[in-house]
């Protein structure tokens, strides 16, 4: 692939999460609250779920729209605790 210059286009990088600040009604933030707890998400996590969701259900999200992040611990090395006996 090409950009309009003629040169090569350069690779999609990773790029930082974009952080907003959203402004709601507390009665509205509380509810979406105890959602993404019932759910064992964040209430940012929550947010970025129904937003893609509805993204796609427009027919609006982006076809090179990466996953959403794993919830958790990143993985790792075995857990802390005692060796297995």
């Amino acid at each position: 692939m090409s950009d309009a210059a003629g040169g090569p286009t350069p690779q999609r990088r990773p790029q930082q999460r974009k952080q907003v600040l959203l402004r709601l009604d507390p009665l509205v933030h509380d509810a979406l609250a105890r959602w993404a707890s019932d759910e064992l998400r964040s209430a940012n996590a929550q947010i970025e779920f129904l937003l893609r969701k509805a993204l796609k259900e427009a027919g609006r999200l982006p076809g090179d729209t990466g996953p959403l992040p794993r919830r958790g611990r990143p993985p790792g090395g075995s857990p802390p605790g005692p060796p297995p006996a």
